[in-house]
């Protein structure tokens, strides 16, 4: 199969939105995924078909320094109303629940320690989830899930070997290898964010120095400038973008990769001057015969890539525990999954 070949659901780890595939998993189309994206400055849910449609949205602020619960009180008051508005104004069913969380994560989701959300650190979240909603819950890294979305309906659809970026309030990233998401030993593949891209440079949350995320992130920007990543200078959309590039080369050098899918709120924002700067930034620093004219491309799903891409997780979860048990997707009765797919 070539690089731009269509892929095909048993080779990659996208659901492929068609009637064919809808069929054969058995999933009625009104059926749905209950969608959730934790991010460093806020949460969002939302419903998403087995086609990638997104048909409702909602979003809290997350409060710094404030207890876990207050958090988890927060994020669950939405994902209780959302369950009720898909029951009786969109009258879908709610198959399981999918999540993109900010990391690092435990494997299978068990706990989460967002970087940029202090008072969560081995937040079990998935059995809080299981708790709340009764269902099953399938989590995975905020930027893998946004991987998955662009390789099913984004900006990389049809190719099997890409890497997708989010730089927003943290930085992350998700590595698509051959057609599969790579996960590495903790579930953790692809945290670009913790690339050096600035030796000696600026302290990072991990404890490093020089971390893309403590240079071009939204928290670095608003700590390097003293005004909100939403008030740039262009002097300042100018480096975020030549050091995401920088960071990109060496993830195309190191992995034969020829994409970068990037998107997040700093990096949409900013707009063509950060992707102007980021590809320069590629072009200088990728020169490998099989790296070189790598692209640096906007994230096409825009604000819904991370909820489509949790909803993402939520279908591809759903599908290998079919497989796994070899029939059509059913319900657990209890709320602990007896398969779990991050």
């Amino acid at each position: 199969m070539s690089e731009s070949d269509p892929q095909h659901d048993d080779e990659a780890p996208f659901l492929t939105a068609n009637a064919d595939e809808t069929e054969r998993l058995r999933i009625p189309p009104r059926d749905v995924i209950l969608a959730i994206d934790i991010g460093g400055t806020k949460f969002a849910a939302g419903l998403v078909t087995v086609k990638g449609e997104l048909i409702d949205r909602s979003r809290v602020e997350v409060e710094r320094n404030v207890v876990p619960e207050a958090h988890y009180t927060s994020l669950a008051g939405m994902v209780t109303e959302l369950m009720e508005r898909a029951r009786n104004q969109h009258h879908v069913r709610i198959r399981a629940v999918g999540v993109g969380a900010a990391g690092p994560v435990a494997r299978n989701l068990e706990t989460v320690s967002p970087v940029n959300i202090p008072a969560w650190r081995g937040f079990p979240l998935r059995a809080r989830l299981q708790d709340t909603t009764r269902l099953r819950v399938y989590g995975d890294l905020d930027a893998k899930a946004l991987a998955l979305a662009e390789g099913w309906l984004g900006a990389a659809q049809g190719h099997q070997n890409f890497c997708a970026l989010t730089v927003s309030t943290g930085v992350g990233g998700g590595v698509v290898l051959n057609g599969e998401l790579l996960d590495g030993a903790s579930g953790n593949a692809g945290h670009i964010g913790h690339v050096i891209v600035e030796p000696g440079g600026r302290r990072c949350g991990c404890g490093a120095q020089g971390c893309l995320e403590a240079e071009a992130s939204g928290l670095a920007i608003e700590s390097i400038t003293g005004r909100p990543p939403t008030e740039p200078t262009y002097e300042i959309m100018q480096r975020t973008g030549h050091l995401v590039g920088v960071a990109a080369a060496s993830v195309c050098n190191a992995l034969d990769l020829s994409l970068v899918v990037v998107g997040g709120s700093v990096a949409l924002g900013f707009a063509a001057t950060f992707f102007h700067s980021a590809q320069v930034a590629l072009d200088d620093h990728a020169k490998m015969p099989y790296s070189r004219g790598a692209r640096i491309t906007p994230s096409r799903l825009a604000d819904s890539g991370p909820l489509i891409g949790a909803g993402a997780v939520g279908w591809r979860g759903l599908r290998r525990s079919r497989r796994s048990v070899g029939g059509e997707i059913q319900r657990p009765t209890a709320p602990t999954p007896s398969v779990s797919d991050a």
